[in-house]
């Protein structure tokens, strides 16, 4: 049957492969078929809701067996599904209710204890799904369901979308401080799991560990390359380097896909020998991979292919390294994946020549729609590729991706830096303002300025400098503890330096520039 939507990866499997196990959570597997049919008994309670085509449902869970059945409940359903990073603070949460006006919200009791005082300002939320509840609170102008796992009343039928209808909205840092939706076509998401499958060689027989966010591009694409090919998937929710060993081997892992920072850590411990020979593949995302860990992963994993690859939440995957490649270009981000094209274009547009630094452009089936509800930022990085407009149709719609590239002589490619401000940090694009505004909200600081310095474990390290306000020292521990309650441990300075003012360019800005070239090493 032909895939036009994100449930149809799914519904396909459950077709082909029914009895395979799709996911692993704990103690418990489910195999495709009974996945399927909560899916659709998920969907078919949605309707019951009210849903209609189009409308967002956000969901803030940890990883489980009901996380993916309502990522897939909600296309089933016609909807589209907003992921929430479970380690967001409740106002970061409230921030995404309200900008992507979901009416359904669908989280654990716990979680909801936190957002309550919260979700009177999204005035879009009707309805709250909690998956674990006891006695449901009272919410004013809320219904608040348990879920019931009941299955679809004979006859339901899913929703069947066009592929260019919109399947989900992924919330990724923007550069002025609030995050901003990235929308996602099912286009999108089932042409991105057939690219990455392929050169990944999935099949049925792999088992792949699912150790990154799903509301990260690169955390969903473990559900969807493996429901494409009838997969198994583990879902972990990361606590210790040392569980993932012990999952592997238990499950019989094949496949890791990780950011730097868990690399680096899953390189240094003691994995057993079975655990160590079964892994078939591991691929790094989210930032380069130091060399030295890579050698030590190879060494770890004697007989499984490294794959280095690079992304963007705007086009998911751009480029991959060739395993081949990798002993003589370590450094190289690699070529275009499968059914995509990446130009390096300078800033009249022109292409730029083979050694010559140019900004990334990703062009092809996998560039999302846009920003969500944001048609000034949509217009500055979603743009007309020059040279493609014909007199019977406007110019390709590409996405400048703002990272700074090279191409060698012979094509491949490599990451020289970001255009914007932007730290790149565990994996996540972290806006600076974001951060100097959680420094602002203690009322400990006159001036705060948030920059990235390279790290080998982390990309780059996030460093506040900051004015104290008013007379006396900055009070560094007060401060730390008062934005811990604002930012996720991710966006946390990992140093803070005082200083009496902060220098600022003849614009009256704050030098970044400067401030960097002064903290580097």
């Amino acid at each position: 049957m032909i895939k036009t939507g994100f449930h149809h990866l799914l519904r396909d499997a459950a077709r082909k492969f029914p009895t395979n196990p799709a996911i692993s959570f704990g103690a418990e597997t489910m195999a495709y078929t009974d996945l399927w049919k909560g899916v659709l008994g998920l969907a078919a309670e949605l309707g019951d809701m009210d849903l209609g085509r189009d409308d967002r449902v956000a969901v803030y869970l940890e990883k489980r067996p009901e996380t993916v059945t309502t990522l897939f409940g909600i296309s089933a359903a016609g909807g589209v599904f907003v992921p929430i990073n479970p380690l967001l603070r409740p106002h970061q949460v409230a921030f995404i209710l309200v900008d992507s006006g979901a009416s359904i919200l669908v989280t654990s009791a716990d979680r909801l204890a936190l957002l309550a005082p919260s979700l009177g300002t999204a005035p879009n939320l009707k309805h709250v799904i909690v998956t674990d509840a006891g006695d449901l609170p009272v919410l004013p102008g809320i219904e608040v369901h348990a879920w019931t796992g009941r299955p679809a009343p004979d006859g339901f039928r899913p929703h069947e979308p066009l592929d260019v209808d919109l399947a989900a909205i992924l919330y990724t840092s923007g550069s002025t401080g609030q995050p901003k939706g990235v929308v996602l076509s099912h286009r999108n998401l089932l042409v991105g799991a057939e690219s990455v499958s392929h050169y990944l060689c999935n099949s049925d027989r792999d088992v792949i560990l699912s150790a990154l966010p799903l509301s990260f591009d690169a955390g969903l694409s473990q559900l969807t390359t493996a429901f494409l090919v009838g997969a198994h998937v583990v879902l972990l929710n990361y606590l210790l380097p040392q569980d993932v060993p012990r999952l592997c081997l238990r499950h019989g892992v094949t496949g890791i896909t990780a950011v730097p920072p868990l690399w680096i850590q899953l390189a240094d411990i003691t994995w057993p020998d079975a655990a160590r020979q079964q892994l078939r593949y591991f691929a790094n995302t989210g930032g380069r991979m130091p060399k030295a860990v890579l050698d030590r992963l190879r060494w770890q994993f004697p007989q499984a292919t490294p794959f280095l690859m690079y992304g963007l939440t705007e086009a998911f995957r751009s480029t991959y390294l060739d395993p081949a490649e990798i002993d003589c270009r370590p450094d190289s981000i690699g070529k275009a994946i499968p059914n995509a094209e990446i130009l390096v274009l300078r800033p009249d547009g022109r292409p730029c020549e083979p050694g010559e630094e140019g900004e990334l452009v990703h062009r092809g089936a996998l560039v999302a729609q846009g920003y969500w509800k944001d048609p000034a930022r949509t217009a500055e990085r979603f743009r007309a590729l020059p040279g493609t407009e014909q007199n019977w149709r406007p110019a390709e719609i590409a996405v400048f991706s703002g990272d700074i590239v090279r191409r060698d002589e012979d094509g491949f490619l490599y990451y020289v830096g970001r255009r914007d401000e932007m730290i790149k940090t565990s994996g996540y694009r972290v806006s600076p303002t974001e951060i100097e505004e959680a420094a602002f909200e203690t009322c400990l600081v006159q001036d705060a300025v948030a920059v990235g310095l390279e790290d080998e474990r982390l990309g780059q390290r996030v460093v506040l400098v900051a004015s104290p306000l008013g007379a006396g020292p900055l009070d560094i521990v007060a401060l730390l503890n008062g934005m811990r309650q604002r930012l996720p441990l991710y966006m946390m300075p990992s140093q803070i330096l005082e200083r009496p003012s902060i220098p600022r360019s003849p614009n009256g800005k704050f030098d970044r520039v400067l401030l960097r070239q002064e903290l580097a090493p």
